[in-house]
């Protein structure tokens, strides 16, 4: 897979107090790689340093095998950017802010008529076209959003959280585009905290923590990461119940009893729950439900970055 962008033992501070230390990572041609991470990560610094924004105290970033710094504007050039906060003029047509924006990168004449009609097709908004931007909805606005960032077609497409408070329809297409982007040959970094949608369109995931890079991988082996997995069986009732018994099973790790609710937790790989059900039927325990809870991002985001509050100033 060819390297697009390399980043090398990234740091940034500000006012004395580091943000981001020493990070390296690499943005593959032709892979959706979502950025993850709780409020205070640095996720967006590091995006603004990517997208040319903000400069950083040590370390080298590349595009093509070029540092970026040599020629910032030629860089530039094959950079989309959608940004979490809309950057649109809402007295202007659909039509007149994509003109407008796609004209930043020099295009002109059939070049920019075929661009604006690409981004209006891509986002679903080529029939509204000559309407304000003021009229549209939520959803809408975020489409326009996108096309803004891709009438000239760049090679990198990065995106900060592009569907902040939209409909769920709206979602869909946003992602669907996501897709057909990265067919046309994109290259697409994604930011986001629905899980859900990284399920649905990342390649490759990098989680990051306090300025630090803490998990790099595909979705699928992250979530294989984890050694353990749970079991929640729903009993009739809890009366006698001995927990010692089920400890005693091979595989077991921890075994919590609130109310009628058994939640074991155990080894993957060892196949117990035969030997589990086995037990509670010699205690006389009815089993009214059982669940194996399926690993997801979700959980190995918490996992690694904790489950308390982040309140970030």
């Amino acid at each position: 897979m060819t390297t697009l962008i390399e980043v090398k033992h990234l740091s940034k501070s500000y006012q004395k107090k580091q943000v981001i230390h020493d990070i390296s990572f690499s943005i593959n041609e032709g892979e959706i790689l979502c950025l993850l991470g709780p409020n205070g990560a640095a996720k967006s610094t590091t995006i603004n340093i990517l997208c040319g924004l903000l400069n950083y105290d040590q370390g080298e970033i590349f595009y093509r095998n070029e540092k970026i710094e040599r020629n910032l504007l030629y860089y530039k050039k094959y950079l989309g950017i959608v940004p979490q906060e809309l950057a649109l003029y809402e007295d202007l047509t659909a039509e007149k802010n994509i003109q407008f924006f796609a004209s930043l990168y020099g295009l002109k004449g059939e070049k920019l008529k075929a661009g604006i009609d690409f981004a209006l097709r891509s986002v679903g908004l080529l029939e509204h076209r000559k309407e304000k931007v003021e009229t549209f909805s939520g959803g809408m606005k975020r489409r326009l959003n996108i096309a803004c960032a891709i009438a000239h077609e760049p090679e990198l497409l990065i995106m900060d959280e592009p569907t902040v408070g939209i409909d769920p329809q709206s979602r869909n297409h946003i992602l669907a585009t996501i897709r057909k982007m990265r067919k046309k040959g994109m290259t697409i970094l994604y930011t986001t905290h629905y899980m859900e949608e990284v399920e649905e369109i990342s390649t490759r995931i990098i989680i990051m923590d306090h300025g630090k890079i803490i998990a790099e991988g595909t979705k699928e082996w992250l979530k294989d990461r984890k050694n353990e997995k749970e079991i929640v069986i729903q009993l009739a009732d809890n009366s006698a119940l001995s927990l010692k018994e089920i400890y005693q099973i091979e595989g077991i790790m921890n075994v919590q009893l609130e109310e009628n609710e058994l939640k074991i937790t155990v080894i993957k790989g060892v196949e117990n729950l035969d030997s589990i059900i086995a037990k509670l039927i010699q205690q006389n325990k009815k089993i009214q439900n059982i669940v194996i809870e399926a690993d997801n991002l979700e959980t190995v985001f918490l996992d690694l970055t904790g489950r308390s509050l982040r309140d970030v100033r």
